[in-house]
């Protein structure tokens, strides 16, 4: 299989977990990317079955509304059944480097209200050490040099992503040149950097399940 073909694989697969595991009436969370999109399409089939949805970001709120879904603010949701989304990478003990398409804050945020999240990608996305994929950092625009001074003590490389403002009107540093062996450790660190409003590194709440496009099969992990 391609690598797109193996994204709307996995996005069937996680469509299927969700009729399996999600309670009729349930609201589902859903995040960004283009593996998140073709899940998106996969879901609009069984869209009455949900409660709502809640969106990781504009771009998504945007594909649910235009499929037809009820989509919800998450100050008006006490909790989410499942969180299905993406990642750029994710290691065995199932913590992820997100953020590649910006949304690393709210993706955060969501995840944080799920009871379950489900991690959603191929392959080429499964490695035994993060940090190949450049790490996102989320920072208050006036912070940013400082930021950058900071990650540098922590033998990375930022580079401001040009040209790219967040959803929360934010910027953002791309860490080049790390190898995460403490995710944990090195969320909390960089999230105690003033001016830092949230990095991509997935480790304190990594995803529950993994469900792994292959060229012949999609893989089932759990944590």
């Amino acid at each position: 299989m391609t690598q797109d073909e193996m994204k709307q694989a996995v996005a069937h697969a996680a469509r299927d977990y969700v009729a399996a595991h999600l309670p009729v009436g349930a609201i589902l969370g859903v995040g960004t990317g283009s593996t998140a999109n073709y899940f998106i399409d996969a879901l609009t089939p069984m869209k009455d079955r949900l409660g709502g949805v809640i969106a990781s970001s504009e771009a998504t709120h945007q594909r649910l509304a235009g499929h037809g879904m009820l989509v919800l603010d998450l100050n008006d949701v006490e909790h989410i059944g499942i969180y299905v989304d993406g990642a750029d990478e994710i290691d065995e003990s199932l913590a992820m480097i997100k953020g590649g398409g910006g949304a690393l804050t709210r993706e955060k945020i969501v995840a944080a209200v799920a009871d379950t999240f489900v991690c959603i990608c191929d392959a080429s996305k499964h490695v035994a050490t993060l940090g190949r994929f450049p790490l996102p950092v989320e920072v208050i625009p006036m912070a940013r040099a400082h930021v950058a001074r900071q990650l540098s003590q922590l033998g990375g490389t930022p580079k401001l992503r040009e040209g790219f403002i967040t959803d929360n009107g934010n910027l953002i540093l791309d860490v080049h040149g790390l190898r995460i062996n403490q995710p944990t450790t090195l969320e909390s660190q960089i999230d105690g950097i003033a001016g830092v409003v949230s990095n991509g590194l997935f480790a304190r709440r990594g995803a529950d399940v993994l469900l792994l496009a292959t060229s012949s099969a999609v893989k089932v992990v759990k944590r």
